[in-house]
């Protein structure tokens, strides 16, 4: 092998091993989610998603909320926000059949988020840790499924899914 060779292989090996290393610890965005409105709102917004050591972190924002309003925001089952009223998305995300809850707080579903707070502009900046849940296979895979905001709050108590009222946005995570 001439030395140009081994240069190359090993300038691919190098850079096999950094992007390994930038899938593994969240150097770059995954996955894009577009949030696009339901139920007559004008909500939308713009996420992205990356794997991180201990689960997935969702980063971006969400426009057209009433200024200084909360509102629910959850991994749903089903990626599929085709329904007016995005009830196509189905239930929250629950592969182990927990009750609804406060993520980070007792019992919970894998798709219970904090509530997003709107500032008084409309848009809620979101920065949050979905813990155990993964982009790759498996049963915290949140790949193929919604991400959902509600109207209301999450009241993080009343089942099956805290009393938020209706999907105002969803988007389907890739």
């Amino acid at each position: 092998m001439n030395s140009c060779n081994e240069r190359s292989s090993v300038m691919l090996a190098v850079a096999a091993i950094l992007a390994a290393g930038c899938a593994t610890s969240g150097g770059g965005p995954v996955a894009p989610v577009a949030l696009e409105s339901r139920s007559g709102s004008n909500v939308t917004g713009t996420l992205s998603l990356r794997q991180k050591e201990g689960g997935v972190q969702l980063s971006g924002e969400i426009r057209g909320l009433p200024p200084g309003s909360i509102h629910g925001f959850h991994v749903h089952e089903k990626g599929d926000c085709s329904a007016p009223d995005a009830s196509s998305a189905g239930p929250h995300f629950n592969p182990a059949g927990a009750p609804h809850g406060k993520a980070g707080s007792g019992a919970h579903h894998a798709g219970d988020m904090p509530n997003v707070v709107a500032d008084d502009k409309g848009v809620a900046v979101v920065d949050v840790l979905v813990a155990g849940a993964t982009l790759d296979a498996g049963p915290g895979a949140i790949a193929g499924r919604a991400v959902v905001v509600h109207r209301d709050p999450d009241d993080y108590s009343s089942q099956p899914a805290g009393n938020a009222g209706p999907r105002v946005a969803c988007g389907v995570i890739p």
